[in-house]
């Protein structure tokens, strides 16, 4: 089943200054016991719980006031609270290498306030032999990933502010440990196709305490552009359609001493799907920003 992270990464919507650097570690933990086989939800009968642990690094760096670079690596880990008798059992490792560029287009001050555009771009690629195949439980997809997005965002004087994103994930083959597999069709080969995906999101949120703390809601939308359905009595596999509607609260305080030091929180859950975890997922993580060369901004 393949999936897409839960977490939302807290230096997605802020552009670093010239010259900084910003470290996350984040953790994040995933569950669920239900999920969609094709539009028809189902529970999981035979494995109980599916349990995913994500920790991950992640840095960005300004290289101008207008362009930022970030590198982002996670370790996953999986398993189940039934194991079905020990027939299956969860895995662990290295999952996918991402690094980005991101680009402020466009900022414009009002009497009442900012309008924010920014564009991006980034590309991951699996750094493990992980099995793609080996789903529920497999650390990601397996294959190479392109993702375009653009950001337009609106923030009042008062605090309150209004983001909006879409994108376009295109996502490569995936080899897999068989030479035979079905996708509306027979196909004798062990590489499978992965449906790439629009994505979509809306948020709103607010400023408090001095623009020490933010706080959002967000809805998440990902909509498949192939793929098939999850067949009866089978477990998924990466040529699957998946489709993900998703809601969230995320929040990040900053610190006034150490001064860069900053608390990043998230839940999120599935509400809607199709081929996909009915998951739940909440994270929490730490980030700490400084001038790397004592730039001038």
């Amino acid at each position: 089943m393949p999936y897409l992270s839960l977490a939302q990464t807290p230096t997605d919507e802020l552009m670093m200054s010239k010259g900084d650097i910003c470290f996350l570690f984040n953790f994040e933990y995933g569950q669920f016991d239900q999920y969609w086989e094709g539009e028809t939800l189902r529970k999981n009968g035979t494995i109980a719980k599916v349990q995913r642990r994500t920790s991950m690094v992640m840095a960005a760096y300004g290289i101008t006031k207008r362009l930022n670079a970030y590198v982002g690596l996670p370790y996953v880990s999986t398993n189940s609270t039934t194991p079905n008798g020990g027939k299956f059992a969860g895995t662990s490792g290295i999952q996918d290498l991402t690094i980005g560029l991101k680009y402020e287009v466009i900022r414009r001050k009002g009497a009442n306030g900012e309008w924010m555009g920014f564009g991006s771009v980034t590309y991951s690629t699996p750094v493990s032999n992980y099995l793609s195949d080996y789903q529920p439980y497999s650390l990601g997809i397996g294959a190479p990933q392109i993702t375009w997005r653009g950001v337009v965002e609106y923030e009042w004087n008062a605090g309150f502010y209004l983001r909006g994103n879409g994108g376009y994930i295109w996502k490569g083959y995936t080899e897999v440990e068989r030479e035979y597999y079905y996708n509306d069709g027979s196909y004798f080969t062990s590489w499978m196709d992965v449906p790439s995906a629009w994505t979509y999101e809306a948020v709103v949120g607010k400023w408090f305490m001095n623009k020490s703390l933010k706080a959002e809601v967000s809805y998440n939308s990902s909509r498949s552009t192939s793929g098939d359905d999850i067949r009866a009595y089978n477990s998924p596999q990466p040529t699957n359609r998946v489709d993900m509607d998703r809601i969230g609260i995320f929040a990040q305080y900053f610190f006034q001493k150490p001064k860069g030091l900053g608390l990043v929180a998230s839940y999120s859950r599935v509400i809607q799907g199709r081929n996909a975890p009915e998951m739940a997922a909440f994270s929490a993580g730490i980030t700490y920003q400084f001038g790397l060369f004592s730039p001038k901004n």
